[in-house]
């Protein structure tokens, strides 16, 4: 029965081999489309005579680390003080709320006006303390940072001119990171993360293209988020499902790629995955939502290719676990395969599916500095690790709407500062995913063994790298498991 299995298998593994294809040629074209010849682009509009009121939205929900440095960055945000509030939307339940007071307190001596608005549960997560806090935010245009990131004074200086064309409804700016040369790990996020912003978003954006607002960063015309029909809870990605309305609703979105602003990356593994799983999860939850709309709208099929290879993108996540569990059964079911069938077929489907990607980071990492190259090689080493867990959630968003907002834990961490004491508390569980993660180590070798009993030496490097990944990821969780732990 088991034998009878493996063509099949074989044929499983292939298909999502043609699946990670497709990502690879999407990942050339957005590089193709990144050179293309342009014109002049265009000069940042001046800001208007009479500047709007504007709102600053700062979500916030259990984050002693950062909370006074978020408050402390918004309050110093170089705008008219009668036409600037601030919102802390505080949906704490520890210490945090008695720092924020505190911050607040401070800050209303300097005549800043400061709310600190306070729900009496967390209905909707994020998504709910946003149009909570909207019901009584005075500004025409909103601004949303989340509790990691440190704007500069000039941000809204940099942003509100953009919005002189009536037809803007969001302009988001780039995600810098502060913290990218504390460790390995968080150099690889760098690496990982860098490319969506300085490679996705700057060429749907010169393209004509749908993208999306980042959650944090950015700053929405208010009636913008009204006609869309504001924000809505019912995935875990409320930015990007709001995104989507907002662009079918016929607003133009900004994007600059000259604005950075500084944010934390995580510093732990369970805080990465619980990002990255959320991510996942609610980047298919808006893809169910919104595609069958999106699909039928009037809109150019370059825009619903984009949209389409955009929303489902992290469906690779599950092709490349697919690819991992049916690669033993496809090995050992073409052991008498030849060297010209492999340079036929292997050879360029490799190129197309690893080659495309690593030459996508490649570029990313030639583009912004030889600082990151360094962190190349280990990048599909923890892609690997992390498949297993954002996989689960890639399913669960396939199968059912919302869920439960896990927010990433952040310590406040800038360069190599090391992680404060009272980290411990803000620890998340990470057994089950060392466990399954063993699992699946220990499976990974099986290809490893047979290529050597085969003495098929060129496979071993490439097969060594499965099981390379997820003992990487085993062993930073495992550190952080410790009592008394340095971060990797």
């Amino acid at each position: 029965m088991l034998h009878a299995l493996i063509p099949v298998l074989t044929a499983v593994h292939f298909s999502a081999l043609f699946g990670l294809c497709l990502y690879g040629m999407h990942r050339i074209r957005l590089i193709r489309c990144l050179y293309r010849p342009k014109g002049p682009g265009t000069p940042q509009p001046p800001l208007p005579a009479a500047l709007p009121m504007v709102t600053v939205q700062l979500p916030l929900y259990n984050e002693r680390f950062v909370a006074e440095r978020l408050l402390d960055a918004a309050a110093r945000l170089d705008w008219p003080r009668d036409r600037f509030q601030i919102q802390v939307l505080d949906d704490s339940d520890d210490d945090t709320r008695q720092l924020v007071d505190e911050r607040a307190a401070r800050w209303r001596g300097e005549e800043i006006a400061i709310d600190v608005v306070r729900r009496t549960g967390r209905a909707g997560y994020k998504a709910g303390a946003l149009a909570h806090g909207l019901a009584t935010a005075r500004g025409e245009f909103i601004a949303v940072f989340d509790a990691d990131f440190i704007p500069a004074p000039d941000f809204l200086h940099a942003t509100i001119p953009w919005f002189a064309d009536g037809g803007v409804g969001m302009v988001q700016t780039r995600w810098g990171f502060c913290n990218a040369d504390h460790s390995w790990f968080t150099g690889i996020q760098s690496l990982l993360l860098g490319p969506h912003f300085s490679i996705e978003h700057r060429v749907r954006y010169q393209e004509g293209l749908f993208f999306n607002f980042n959650g944090t960063a950015g700053v929405w015309r208010r009636s913008a988020i009204a006609s869309a029909g504001g924000w809505q809870s019912d995935t875990v990605t409320e930015d990007l499902d709001l995104s989507y309305r907002a662009q079918l609703a016929g607003w133009r979105f900004v994007y600059r790629e000259e604005c950075r602003v500084p944010s934390e990356l995580p510093v732990t593994m369970a805080a990465l995955r619980s990002q990255q799983q959320r991510w996942a999860k609610g980047s298919v939850q808006t893809a169910r939502k919104i595609l069958p709309r999106l699909l039928r709208a009037r809109l150019p099929l370059a825009v619903k290719v984009e949209a389409v290879a955009h929303l489902m993108a992290n469906i690779y996540w599950l092709l490349g676990m697919v690819v991992m569990l049916t690669l033993y059964p496809a090995v050992t079911w073409r052991v008498g395969i030849g060297l010209h069938q492999m340079l036929r077929i292997d050879l360029p489907i490799f190129l197309a599916t690893s080659g495309a990607i690593m030459g996508y980071f490649l570029l990313y990492a030639l583009r912004s500095g030889t600082g990151k190259l360094r962190h190349l090689l280990l990048l599909p080493a923890l892609t690997i690790g992390l498949a297993p867990s954002i996989s689960i959630s890639v399913l669960q968003g396939l199968c059912r709407s919302g869920g439960t907002f896990e927010r990433t834990p952040k310590f406040g961490v800038q360069g190599r500062e090391r992680m404060p004491g009272l980290a411990f508390l803000y620890r998340q569980k990470s057994i089950p995913y060392i466990a399954m993660n063993g699992a699946l180590f220990i499976y990974c070798l099986l290809p490893l063994f047979f290529a050597w009993q085969r003495e098929t030496w060129f496979a071993v490097p490439l097969f060594l790298l499965f099981p390379f990944g997820f003992a990487l990821v085993i062993a930073k969780d495992l550190t952080e498991a410790l009592p008394s732990r340095r971060t990797l």
